[in-house]
């Protein structure tokens, strides 16, 4: 955590920080001082020198020409519609190509041809590429434009003169109707009533727990699930599973659905097809009355290419929020790319930030495709190795990386507990370290590696092939000082074409399997006893923050597909199933219930807050790993048929251990071959690096974690 700049009196070049509880170095001011943490980035502190700098003139022009953070960050503010004193609505739209506009929309008065009249609210062009326009109120002074009613800005092409009709840029709502076109319509929104704000938003967590969610999705019905619907029904799942952190997906307007919310059309909306912003206001208080802190799912990596409803060509030019020519092209994606060294681009993308924290108070944001911000290349047909000349040669677009410094600088500045999570599988030095120490400005990125090793191991190797070593140093191969969201599976490994881990595990025995009136075969034995344990050593050992995706924790079968013409516009996919791990007759519950007893001890240890593990044994014959974090012992034994008994663990801490978790208890499915009352005494010998031993009985496929009675604090007894 950065502390206040201290000047030094003999070096006013240098600033001291602290790195980690208890720990100061003085650092450069010039952005060099991450080469100080890490040596290995002594050669690149001319790159590291020269993207501060470019960081520093663009803060600098912000501070200038634009009143700083707290006034180029409130574009919303500024354009758009805004109803004044006397009910007048004044409304301004940037699109420097353009050669007129016109305000339109069903307030307007309709012409011979029935159409709106683009001659009664003709804009203003300023000398800056922004037209406005003043609609002044009804005769009897009320605002002349209805609420929810619909809007547009004609705009008048530049060399062919012809009109595009465009929805605003800033529109807060767009809808739409299927019925009667694809395109999304803008609507002016202003309510008479709007959502008043009840509930304080939490403390930043010590230690992020962090549940993944899409709220179309979150309904067992065929349909598209609400606003409403999430916080009756599924924040109250969440909060009774442990977990502190929601990441809400796919909240700003995309035309879309199946993009699953990364196409996105309207910036500043919140998706209409669940329901209006005042619910998604409600859905945000009601989380952070049960101390629930909200993360924004946030898509500043590209744009949808969409011309009608989207940003796309606005002004007539493929340069105005994008770069030109092949430049601003996604190729993969299909989509735009935001040119982030332009003036109004970035006004636009920093006010997004801001607009989201102030309108409805989101906590921060999980910052999508930052890896194709980062790199020329955007990370496409690209392998990164490791190797640091990758991260600092002409192939970084030093303008990208200048943006999302700007962007966590203003954000930390603003909103001290603000919470950045970066989507990167470059593995970037310095991404999340602090802006004045030259870093990107990040405090998690996600650990990408680890469900990409589980999915590897689950479908290419058989359980006798599983190498310790391998598991360990994946889950445990991170940056120092940068913080680690650490998951089994996401969003990703649950969308059509792949499987979830119980997919994998199990596959088509879920379907006749899955009822306690049914046999428990092997498979599903196995499967269930995994599942269990890959969930808790990677939330244990992999990272200082643990995600899961909705309905993953109970190991929700098939996989993720929204409706879309290659399933005839099926919703079969596209829900979440909550009967199956609400009826008491199937063995999901038991998922369920492991994983909210991770979140639970977590929540009494804080292991994820804590230092990195101390692993002491990884044994490829026995298949057995054994660590210790946060004064707890963590002990897993992934062999398939050998149980051991007196097996030896090191441990540091002397005295009598007591039983904290157990994978194979019967209240997580298991088979209760430990005495969960049972006591296990220290002998004051060294053992595998540890200054004393004990003896375990650990039977196949299970793992347990203990800790001493003096540091029990919770167990699984807790929970009955």
């Amino acid at each position: 955590m950065l502390t206040e700049s201290k000047r030094n009196s003999g070096n006013a070049s240098k600033f001291q920080t602290e790195v980690e509880p208890g720990r100061v170095l003085t650092m450069p001011t010039d952005g060099t001082g991450v080469a100080v943490l890490d040596p290995w980035l002594e050669p690149f502190t001319g790159a590291l020198r020269h993207r501060y700098a470019l960081y520093q003139k663009y803060k600098k022009m912000i501070k200038e020409s634009g009143g700083g953070y707290e006034n180029f960050t409130k574009g919303y503010d500024y354009f758009g519609f805004h109803v004044q004193k006397d009910n007048s609505v004044l409304y301004r739209e940037w699109a420097p190509n353009a050669t007129g506009a016109s305000l339109i929309g069903e307030f307007s008065e309709l012409t011979e041809k029935d159409n709106w009249d683009h001659g009664a609210n003709v804009m203003k062009k300023d000398d800056y590429g922004s037209f406005s326009v003043v609609v002044p109120p009804k005769s009897d002074g009320s605002v002349a434009i209805p609420h929810n009613s619909k809007v547009k800005i004609s705009l008048v092409m530049p060399n062919s003169g012809e009109r595009a009709d465009r929805l605003p840029a800033w529109s807060k709502r767009v809808v739409q109707d299927l019925n009667v076109n694809p395109n999304y319509e803008a609507v002016f929104w202003n309510p008479s009533k709007q959502y008043v704000f009840k509930n304080k938003q939490p403390p930043k967590p010590k230690s992020i727990r962090v549940y993944e969610a899409h709220v179309g999705i979150s309904t067992s019905e065929y349909r598209v699930g609400t606003y409403k619907e999430f916080t009756q029904n599924i924040l109250p799942r969440i909060s009774n599973l442990g977990y502190n952190t929601i990441q809400l997906m796919a909240v700003m307007e995309h035309a879309y659905y199946a993009s699953f919310g990364y196409q996105v059309t309207s910036f500043f909306a919140s998706s209409s097809r669940y329901g209006d912003p005042e619910d998604l206001k409600e859905l945000i208080d009601t989380a952070h009355g049960l101390g629930i802190t909200v993360l924004l799912d946030v898509v500043h990596s590209h744009a949808s290419k969409n011309v009608h409803d989207g940003l796309n060509m606005f002004d007539g030019t493929d340069h105005m929020y994008f770069h030109g020519g092949s430049k601003g092209n996604h190729d993969l994606w299909d989509s735009r790319l935001f040119n982030y060294g332009a003036y109004e681009p970035l006004r636009f993308l920093l006010s997004n930030l801001r607009y989201w924290m102030e309108e409805f108070q989101f906590d921060g944001f999980r910052f999508d495709g930052v890896t194709s911000i980062l790199y020329k290349h955007h990370g496409m047909g690209y392998g990164f190795s490791g190797d640091y000349r990758e991260y600092f040669n002409e192939s970084v677009d030093e303008e990208g990386v200048m943006y999302l410094m700007l962007a966590n600088d203003m954000l930390h500045q603003l909103y001290p507990n603000v919470i950045t999570i970066a989507e990167d599988v470059s593995g970037m030095p310095a991404l999340c370290r602090p802006v004045p120490e030259g870093g990107v400005g990040f405090d998690y990125r996600l650990a990408m590696a680890v469900p990409d090793m589980w999915i590897k191991m689950l479908k290419d190797q058989s359980d006798d092939e599983w190498k310790m070593g391998e598991v360990i140093h994946t889950l445990t191969n991170r940056r120092h000082l940068e913080k680690n969201i650490v998951y089994a599976e996401s969003h990703d490994q649950a969308l059509v074409g792949d499987k979830t881990l119980a997919f994998w595990l199990m596959d088509k025995e879920m379907y006749d399997f899955m009822s306690k009136l049914s046999p428990n075969t092997p498979i599903i034995d196995r499967g269930i006893a995994l599942h269990k344990m890959i969930r808790l050593i990677t939330h244990s050992l992999g990272g200082e923050g643990y995600l899961n995706f909705e309905g993953n924790e109970f190991g929700h079968p098939e996989w993720l597909d929204f409706p879309r013409v290659g399933n005839n516009s099926s919703f079969h996919h596209a829900r979440r199933q909550w009967k199956i791990v609400d009826d008491p007759l199937l063995r999901y519950k038991y998922l369920n219930e492991w994983d909210r007893a991770m979140q639970l001890a977590e929540a009494a240890y804080g292991w994820l807050s804590s230092h990195q593990a101390y692993v002491s044994l990884k044994h490829e014959g026995d298949k057995v790993v054994s660590y210790e974090r946060a004064g707890l012992v963590f002990i897993f034994n992934f062999h398939t048929t050998q149980s051991f008994t007196d097996y030896r663990i090191g441990v540091e801490a002397p005295g009598e251990y007591k039983l904290v978790l157990d994978t194979d208890s019967s209240i997580f499915m298991g088979h209760n071959r430990i005495d969960e009352n049972g006591s296990w005494f220290t002998t004051p010998e060294p053992w595998n690096d540890r200054s004393n031993y004990i003896h375990v009985y650990i039977p196949c496929r299970t793992a347990i974690v203990l800790t001493t009675k003096q540091n029990l604090k919770w167990s699984q007894k807790d929970m009955v």
